[in-house]
């Protein structure tokens, strides 16, 4: 069977930059570049039309830089970025960026990047039986082991291609990205807040509103996690009267 065809957004302030990459991903039959855009406000537009499954990304644009795009997104696309600059490489990786290209960009490790890309993509729907907030879970980091019900999770929390599972008695961290983990969680119980958070409502103490407008959860032990802009919205839309 053909793979599935990956909808793929180019954003570049440079157009010979966006052609060269295209031509580079016209080497990849499931790679469909549907899109382009020359900053971050052409992107986000771009986005809300075409809802890509992939974004190639700059990072220094005019304007708002690729980070800055990023954190308005909140959860959907994969994201691979694209810059002349390697000193953002780890600050790239914290945002749980699929990988982090120079440039110009060598075909050897764009392929590289790519597989990363296919195997977080298709894993988003690969059949795994849905989990109850009664469900016990079993975790294991290192030599400790957790079997708990799930709806002791307050907070799962990205860090690259995998997830920290905050609890009360420790932080595991698992061989699961939270792209993965959440198609497996009950909707009604866990939120994803961003690109890095997915929390549990039952654990959130209060909310409160960020300096910005976005609105932060604040959890029983203190901790709280801003909501992207759109995730924001949609908490306000999905948790109200």
């Amino acid at each position: 069977m053909a793979d599935k065809t990956i909808n793929t957004l180019i954003v570049d302030d440079e157009r010979l930059a966006r052609d060269e990459l295209r031509e580079l991903l016209s080497e990849h039959s499931d790679i469909q570049v549907i899109a382009e855009a020359g900053n971050a406000d052409e992107a986000m537009a771009r986005i809300e039309d075409c809802q890509p499954d992939l974004i190639f990304l700059d990072i220094q644009m005019p304007g708002k830089s690729g980070f800055e795009l990023l954190a308005q997104l909140g959860p959907g696309p994969l994201v691979i970025f694209v810059t002349a600059y390697d000193e953002y490489a780890v600050r790239a990786f914290e945002t749980s960026a699929i990988d982090y290209l120079l440039k110009p960009v060598e075909p050897a490790r764009l392929a590289k990047a790519l597989k990363r890309a296919r195997i977080d993509y298709h894993s988003r729907s690969f059949s795994e039986a849905p989990l109850a907030a009664e469900d016990k879970v079993f975790l294991k980091d290192g030599e400790r082991c957790w079997y708990l019900p799930l709806s002791d999770i307050g907070l799962m929390e990205s860090v690259g291609n995998y997830t920290q599972i905050r609890l009360s008695d420790g932080k595991p961290l698992i061989r699961r990205s939270l792209n993965q983990l959440e198609s497996r969680l009950p909707p009604a119980l866990f939120f994803r807040a961003s690109r890095q958070h997915i929390v549990n409502l039952a654990h959130v103490e209060r909310v409160d509103t960020a300096v910005n407008g976005n609105l932060e959860l604040v959890l029983r032990d203190g901790r709280a996690v801003e909501l992207s802009r759109r995730q924001s919205q949609l908490f306000r839309e999905s948790q109200s009267l």
